[in-house]
């Protein structure tokens, strides 16, 4: 109940134009809400189920979050139509991202395969950030950028297809993402220790 609590302060911290009672309009608001309760039956290990409730809810919301996603408190979703979250995603506390944004695999990974999103991370429209990458605290990924199997440090600003690293620490750079550091015996023999679909 508190992480949804969390939910509508940060649709009134991120956007100016909300008012009142107007979080209850939000696409995304109602699709990390309905995303809470499918986490929790997915993590029971409830078959099925779970994975229907997430079709009805992409099908209502435009966001496709799988239930397997695990999701900190205070995920705010602006405006939200075309969001794709994978099932080993992780994103962690107070973290914006905007429409069109894919949080997806590789097609060649297996256990850990998607993105793990750091605290306070911005992600832009059309953002496209694939594999078991990890993404720093702080960080602010600029709208379109592409990033594939590189990791992103924390406190930077990074843009561009492909990414790189535009800002460290207030300060402007032009530096390369350093490639995503993996451990290839998890990968190889699928000992993410996450449900099965």
């Amino acid at each position: 109940m508190l992480s949804i609590i969390d939910d509508i302060k940060a649709i009134y911290r991120n956007d100016p134009a909300a008012k009142n009672i107007e979080f209850l309009l939000y696409p995304g608001f109602h699709a990390i809400a309905i995303h809470r309760v499918i986490h929790w039956l997915w993590k029971a290990g409830l078959p099925f189920f779970p994975r229907v409730l997430s079709q009805v809810s992409r099908f209502i919301t435009g966001l496709e979050i799988h239930p397997g996603a695990t999701i900190g408190r205070g995920f705010f979703v602006d405006h939200g139509s075309g969001v794709v979250i994978g099932e080993t995603t992780e994103i962690g506390e107070n973290c914006v991202m905007f429409h069109n944004v894919t949080l997806g695999g590789t097609g060649k990974h297996h256990g850990k395969r998607h993105p793990t999103i750091g605290n306070n991370v911005l992600i832009g429209t059309g953002a496209i950030l694939l594999g078991p990458i990890n993404v720093g605290d702080n960080v602010k990924i600029g709208a379109n950028s592409y990033i594939f199997m590189h990791d992103l440090p924390s406190n930077t600003t990074v843009a561009g297809v492909p990414a790189r690293i535009v800002k460290r620490d207030g300060h402007r750079v032009n530096e390369s993402l350093p490639p995503t550091r993996i451990d290839r015996a998890e990968l190889e023999n699928n000992t993410y220790d996450g449900p099965e679909n």
